[in-house]
């Protein structure tokens, strides 16, 4: 297959899964203890028995909100092409592999990477049920890229909070011919410089899978719940200013605990973490680690492992198309971020010409194709 256009960062949230997915799947008592569509106030939700709520269906990004005319740019131009409303007639786009290549030939996109259901099963509160749902959900995705698996790629999400299972997912996904696998992000996890971690970055090496991150909260999300009025309009704004961001601690981390050194064929994805940022933070890592931190140990700069072992994906982020130098071509990789409302489908045409209009041709292939085509395998 030929490819122009690859995204390397969309989506596949639980509100567009079918509803008896976890129920049906789960063995023994873990049905009780999974997730399921009931009707509520604003219509068919997803929730759970402790009280979790994940999402209308047919709703709006990750959090499945309930679609407001008006209040959001971009999931007005999502709601032109019908996709909620088809969401409520019980056609899930996003969550039909036929439908969704449709999805992928609106946008002239060849090919998508798909990030899955974050930190959803954190809301369970239950470590066995939240590992028995991401296992459900991994066998799931591996089965809906078998549909088109020259056009789909589907990460694997690992079990949040519980290592020993995170790593014994890594190995059977590993097995089942995934292509990369996915940690999910909590704003209360331990920091990623703590040596808890090292049984699963060995997993990763050993496995060769990359590991991939996307963005969570810049706020505490109790305390996002708790403020209302004009003082949660101005959380809100900052929150979603910030949130990219907050994969500078996860960066700096892994790179404190010499991670990129001690596990050289360890690689991770910061999945739609924009990049205008990254340039200062990878010169900050560079100065403090010559200035005062050698300590650490590592034979390379820290500039050094990002080229080697890290990419960065983003839709839009003009500051950032102007510093590529300092991060390096090769890093980048550009995604629609489909079906979320802070992406750009089914423009994505019209914002690459806006971002990457003073770029080289060969340039904006690599960061829109190439690039993730290589590093996914769907190119030589």
């Amino acid at each position: 297959m030929q490819y122009k256009r690859i995204s390397a960062d969309c989506h596949l949230d639980m509100i567009w899964l079918p509803p008896d997915l976890f129920t049906s799947e789960a063995s023994g008592d873990l049905k009780e203890r999974m997730p399921f569509v009931s009707e509520g106030p604003n219509g068919k939700e997803w929730v759970a028995r402790n009280g979790a709520s994940f999402g209308l269906i047919a709703g709006v990004g990750s959090a499945g909100r309930k679609y407001e005319p008006g209040k959001q740019h971009r999931a007005d131009r999502m709601a032109e092409t019908g996709l909620y409303d088809a969401g409520l007639n019980g056609v899930r786009r996003p969550g039909d592999p036929d439908l969704r290549a449709q999805e992928l030939d609106k946008d002239g996109v060849d090919a998508e990477v798909i990030y899955g259901v974050l930190a959803a099963a954190a809301k369970l509160e239950d470590a066995g049920a939240s590992a028995e749902m991401l296992r459900i959900y991994n066998s799931f995705i591996i089965d809906f890229c078998k549909r088109h698996p020259q056009r789909m790629i589907g990460l694997a999400c690992l079990p949040f909070g519980d290592i020993p299972a995170a790593v014994k997912e890594v190995h059977r996904v590993a097995k089942l011919g995934v292509k990369g696998v996915e940690l999910s992000c909590s704003w209360n996890m331990t920091p990623m410089w703590h040596p808890m971690w090292d049984p699963l970055w060995a997993a990763i090496d050993e496995t060769q899978l990359p590991l991939h991150f996307h963005t969570f909260p810049s706020v505490d999300p109790k305390l996002r719940a708790q403020t209302t009025g004009a003082a949660g309009l101005a959380m809100r704004y900052s929150s979603i200013c910030m949130f990219q961001m907050t994969l500078g601690h996860i960066l700096t981390a892994l790179m404190g605990a010499a991670v990129f050194e001690r596990f050289p064929r360890f690689r991770v994805v910061f999945g739609e973490s924009g990049i205008g940022w990254l340039p200062y933070l990878i010169d900050r890592m560079d100065n403090e680690y010559l200035d005062q931190y050698r300590d650490i140990k590592m034979k390379l700069l820290p500039s050094e492992y990002w080229r080697r072992q890290c990419r960065a994906t983003f839709q839009y982020d003009r500051i950032g198309t102007k510093l590529i130098e300092d991060m390096g071509v090769e890093t980048l990789m550009w995604g629609s971020d489909y079906p979320h409302p802070d992406g750009i489908w089914p423009d994505s045409s019209e914002y690459i010409a806006k971002q990457f209009g003073h770029l080289p041709d060969d340039v904006t292939h690599k960061i829109t194709c190439e690039n993730a085509g290589k590093f996914y395998g769907l190119m030589n």
